[in-house]
């Protein structure tokens, strides 16, 4: 039987009272569980531009435009933040952790025309290598984050050569969480619950699946979420299978419903959740049956997930492909699968481990307590309708505990 986390005693505000999140706390884990990445692998630095990497190696969040800042981060010693604009001005005095600040140089992914690119491009890997060289790190490896070609080519021409992907050690990094980033899921969870629960309130005939996703960034914006997503609605038959979404469709009686609070983010923690409503009516057999199939296959998985179990072990519970139809398991890649979920980026909430039948019965990861994953599948017909149902999981030394609380037992009837 699935077991339910114990619910925090406190909410995200701070308090001198009473322990709650420790930020500084939090931002050493990360640092230190970043250097120790770096080290095991033999990167002495790590110039990184993803912006949940920088914000995981410094605490730093800023705009999130591609390459416009990157952090040098390394293995012993302090960092240097390369920030953008208005941030480089108005953050040293906020941020008083981070040491050194540059201003940052980018080339708005090429919007200038080659030329001017590639000029910007020579005058920033003049600054890393001045950087480098004054560290004794010239000629060291040193691991890539968030680059385009341009910016990787005049690394090259500047004698930075020995360079490798930061994707690996990073999502490495990212996998095992502390105290202060679970409790981060926990609070963004129980936002979660109260747009889950704005949203159930607005479900009725005549409504349109694009005022859901106001109702539920509205909801999240309220509620205390960093950034509230509006989630990808489907309504009535364009429930299975999941593809697109928010077509404007009015929702009729009977309609099944469901939607992906994926990515509502507190502390920079994201979301990652379904739940599936029904308009009007209680649900039928047919219906009823589907959602049991789901709800004991996410069960089951989550049951699996143990300390010193692998993806092997939960993925043994996912159906193959074959049984909607289809004739590879990439067809369901996105739709059943257990998935790392922590710092991710906008489309990128997916960390270490990922469960499905497509990658784990060959290549197994292993549990490890400190993990946090989300478990989801569907079950439906096309053009006929469809459920699915998403939980959020953190691994203790005892297994796995279920974070978001919203009810997930059965189809919910939205209110007549």
């Amino acid at each position: 039987m699935v077991k339910f986390a114990p619910k925090l005693t406190f909410g995200p505000e701070i308090a001198d009272w009473q322990a709650r999140i420790n930020t500084e706390r939090m931002r050493r884990y990360r640092a230190e569980r970043a250097k120790t990445m770096m080290r095991k692998h033999g990167i002495p630095a790590l110039l990184e531009a993803v912006p949940a990497n920088i914000r995981y190696l410094t605490a730093l969040r800023g705009y999130e435009y591609p390459m416009v800042r990157y952090v040098l981060f390394f293995a012993e010693g302090e960092p240097v933040m390369y920030e953008h604009d208005g941030w480089y001005h108005q953050m040293p005095d906020q941020a008083p952790w981070i040491k050194e600040w540059r201003p940052a140089r980018a080339w708005l992914t090429g919007a200038p025309g080659i030329e001017a690119s590639q000029d910007e491009a020579k005058q920033f890997a003049a600054d890393i290598r001045g950087d480098l060289q004054a560290r004794g790190l010239l000629g060291e490896k040193l691991a890539l984050g968030g680059f385009d070609g341009i910016g990787r080519e005049a690394l090259v021409a500047a004698g930075i050569k020995n360079i490798v992907d930061s994707r690996a050690m990073m999502l490495e990094a990212r996998s095992i969480k502390n105290e202060d980033e679970i409790n981060c899921l926990k609070i963004a969870a129980a936002i979660v619950e109260g747009v889950w629960h704005r949203v159930w309130e607005v479900c009725r005939p005549g409504i349109k699946d694009t005022a859901l996703g106001t109702t539920a960034a509205t909801a999240g914006n309220e509620y205390g979420a960093e950034i509230a997503v509006p989630g990808g609605w489907r309504t009535g038959p364009t429930t299975f299978d999941r593809g697109f979404h928010q077509a404007a469709r009015i929702m009729q009686v009977g309609d099944l419903v469901y939607g992906s609070l994926c990515g509502l983010t507190y502390m920079g923690y994201r979301t990652c959740t379904y739940r599936t409503f029904i308009v009007a009516r209680k649900p039928n057999d047919k219906e009823k049956g589907w959602y049991k199939k789901v709800l004991d296959r996410v069960s089951a998985i989550i049951e699996e997930i143990k300390p010193g179990k692998t993806t092997a072990d939960a993925a043994k519970h996912f159906p193959p492909a074959s049984t909607w139809g289809y004739k590879e398991e990439c067809e369901v890649l996105a739709s059943e699968v257990g998935h790392g979920i922590g710092m991710g980026g906008p489309g990128g909430n997916y960390d270490i481990p990922i469960i499905n039948r497509q990658w784990s019965l060959k290549y197994p990861q292993t549990f490890e307590e400190g993990m946090a994953i989300a478990v989801e599948c569907r079950e439906g017909e096309h053009r006929v309708g469809g459920v699915r149902l998403e939980n959020m999981v953190v691994v203790t030394k005892d297994g796995a505990e279920i974070i978001d609380h919203f009810p997930r037992d059965e189809i919910l009837v939205a209110p007549r």
